[in-house]
């Protein structure tokens, strides 16, 4: 039986993904920056916020009343997926996984389609050592968003560490094509990992039909 590649360290999986501005991506270029540096704008604006913005402004500034501005805005029905899904890392990241896992199913459950959710439930399962539901999500994360690089790459780790390296030179291979040249090319290492374990365990039940 082939065994599990070692990923070099730079291979490790990409962390969690916030909500930024109702729905709208981390990484969308056009999103409204709610990341104000002045602190008497701040305070001048932060009247003027939903519960929900108030609480990503804070999020961005590691201010600790974010989660509780987050429960505000779920109570107050603004963004709840979205607020649930960022809360959840802030949980993750305070060590509360069990909280983690309700807030992101919470998510879900308003929004079964809610992309962050399911790739933060995906990185929360990695963690966990649950690759098969890692998997399961971060496979629904790529079909709802198919352009975010990352969660192919997480999908190619995972798919890896259960030594399906078809399934994970695939994910690797969508991943190398949606980033930049250098990143590509960071990649290919992996790449030629996963082909050469591939070619191995091809080659392992060969021998054993024999």
């Amino acid at each position: 039986m082939a065994q599990i590649i070692k990923f070099p360290a730079q291979a490790s999986k990409f962390g969690y993904k916030r909500v930024r501005k109702r729905g709208q991506s981390s990484d969308d270029p056009h999103q409204l920056r709610l990341s104000f540096q002045p602190s008497a704008t701040i305070l001048n604006l932060e009247s003027s916020l939903s519960s929900f913005e108030q609480a990503l402004m804070m999020d961005e500034r590691d201010d600790p009343r974010a989660a509780e501005f987050y429960l505000k805005a779920i109570q107050a029905e603004d963004c709840v997926a979205d607020s649930y899904c960022n809360l959840g890392i802030l949980q993750s990241k305070q060590g509360n996984s069990p909280g983690a896992f309700e807030s992101f199913t919470a998510a879900l459950k308003q929004d079964p389609r809610h992309f962050e959710a399911h790739f933060n439930l995906g990185n929360l399962y990695f963690e966990l050592d649950d690759f098969r539901l890692a998997r399961v999500h971060y496979q629904f994360a790529a079909a709802i968003d198919p352009v975010f690089p990352n969660v192919h790459f997480n999908l190619a780790l995972v798919e890896a560490i259960a030594n399906d390296f078809s399934a994970a030179v695939t994910a690797l291979t969508t991943y190398r094509k949606l980033v930049s040249p250098d990143e590509a090319r960071s990649a290919e290492q992996l790449l030629e990992q996963l082909r050469r374990s591939l070619a191995t365990a091809k080659g392992s039940r060969l021998g054993s039909t024999a």
